[in-house]
């Protein structure tokens, strides 16, 4: 028998991996399931940019192996992009790496700072990739509780005695914290004080503070990078993604920010893992990010619809929820008749042909809740309601 390595002991299937292939059977039985439970964009990325992508693909001398570090007309245009929108500045040379997908940076990061006897502190509820990739790398993670009544914002009494577990044997040290606003699954919006009081955090203990921020234009009049913070650059990394903002998940455009140094340090790994991006593909996301606030109006128009539809289904399953939330998803607590949103989740779907994700899966902090996708049309949704309403309740 050939075994796999031990690394693996504690990392399961990606959960929407494994539902998907449910609900495949699902479809095939008939039942035309509507998945609300994966934020993945369904509506396209702007005309121009697929303009770019098929007029570059076609020139004969783009089919090649690319710059590690990037194409410099990519990495150019996200120092434009963080310049306007962000009001931050990054050298495009020294301070940007453009990655496939920001979801590989998670991981690039991991194993270029963390291994076993480490510690890293990781939001509960927050992506499971995180967790994932820590544990990957060997470190420990230590997880801390998002609580509601919070504001969903990190309780730094909480962090100081995770630093104190964190040292005890067989740990050597807390070496990282993960955070990441507009919080998914949360909704929680970014704000500066916090920002300000992670960043300190990150001083106090010489912690790598690595910030998750691909939400930041959905449903967010303030785009706000933790980069901005006054120092930011001595203790974090910031990753950002073209998955949301611009409609281009499938493309896997991401990008890796913070001091030379560090850059340096996760080229290091990254440079081992793969040979670049399809440059047509870096050409095509620079046009991207040259989109003005239009793009952003309109594509926020369309989640603000949706979102009044999603808030009328919340309303049929009895579920409370803020109406202050940014980025894809709207977050919600379940009635207090259900032990767990699973059992609410699997409910809507078996009856209803209707998905929903769990709130658990993002850690037992969520297992009172229920996210719901705005990645479906208004009448996708509608119909959603419909059938709950009508073998539900």
């Amino acid at each position: 028998m050939i075994a796999t390595a031990k690394r693996l002991n504690s990392i399961n299937e990606y959960y929407f991996s494994q539902k998907l292939r449910e609900i495949e059977v699902l479809n095939k039985q008939g039942k035309q399931v509507i998945n609300l439970g994966i934020g993945s964009p369904d509506m396209p990325p702007h005309p121009d940019v697929i303009k770019v992508l098929q007029e570059e693909s076609t020139k004969p001398n783009v089919h090649g192996y690319q710059n590690y570090k990037g194409s410099p007309v990519l990495r150019n245009a996200f120092a434009d992009w963080y310049r306007q929108w962000y009001k931050v500045e990054l050298n495009a040379e020294t301070e940007i790496l453009p990655l496939i997908g920001s979801k590989e940076g998670i991981m690039h990061i991991c194993m270029t700072y963390f291994e076993e006897g480490a510690a890293v502190l990781v939001p509960n509820p927050g992506y499971p990739a995180y967790a994932s990739a820590v544990k990957l790398s060997g470190a420990t993670p230590l997880y801390y509780e998002l609580k509601e009544e919070n504001n969903y914002e990190p309780d730094f009494n909480q962090l100081e005695q995770l630093i104190k577990e964190g040292s005890k044997s067989p740990l050597q040290g807390v070496k990282g914290l993960w955070v990441n606003y507009p919080q998914m699954p949360t909704g929680q919006p970014a704000s500066v004080k916090v920002f300000e009081e992670i960043i300190a955090f990150g001083k106090k203990h010489n912690i790598l503070i690595c910030h998750d921020n691909p939400y930041s234009f959905i449903l967010n009049d303030e785009p706000l990078s933790i980069l901005s913070i006054d120092g930011a650059k001595d203790i974090a990394l910031e990753l950002n993604s073209l998955s949301k903002s611009q409609n281009m998940a499938g493309w896997r455009v991401g990008v890796l920010l913070g001091d030379k140094e560090r850059i340096n340090e996760v080229l290091r790994f990254k440079s081992n893992m793969d040979s670049g991006m399809f440059l047509p593909v870096q050409l095509a996301a620079a046009k991207a990010l040259s989109l003005d606030k239009q793009w952003y109006d309109n594509v926020n128009t369309v989640y603000s619809r949706r979102r009044e539809k999603v808030y009328e289904l919340l309303d049929v399953l009895k579920c409370n929820y803020s109406t202050k939330q940014s980025g894809l998803f709207v977050w919600a607590k379940i009635p207090s008749e259900y032990d767990n949103a699973y059992i609410l989740s699997d409910k809507v779907l078996y009856e209803s042909n209707v998905f929903i994700t769990p709130g658990g899966i993002f850690g037992n902090a969520g297992d009172a809740y229920i996210r719901i996708s705005l990645c479906a049309t208004k009448e996708k949704i509608q119909e959603a309601i419909s059938r709950i309403q009508n073998s539900i309740f």
